[in-house]
């Protein structure tokens, strides 16, 4: 199965709630932290949300 890497590059800080909420969701807490997560509809969509958060690197 494929996978996805997400990679916090900016703080949620002055961000609202629920994007908050979906960076935690995905596992990342601090900058620069890296998580690895399967690719599917459910995580793509996480993405999308904070996608001016995050970086993906995919494969």
């Amino acid at each position: 199965m494929a996978t996805l890497k997400i990679k916090l590059k900016r703080s949620v800080i002055g961000t609202n709630p629920k994007q908050r909420k979906t960076i935690q969701a995905l596992g990342l807490r601090k900058r620069e932290q890296v998580v690895e997560k399967p690719d599917n509809p459910q995580i793509r969509g996480m993405i999308e949300k904070v996608s001016h958060l995050v970086e993906v690197i995919e494969g």
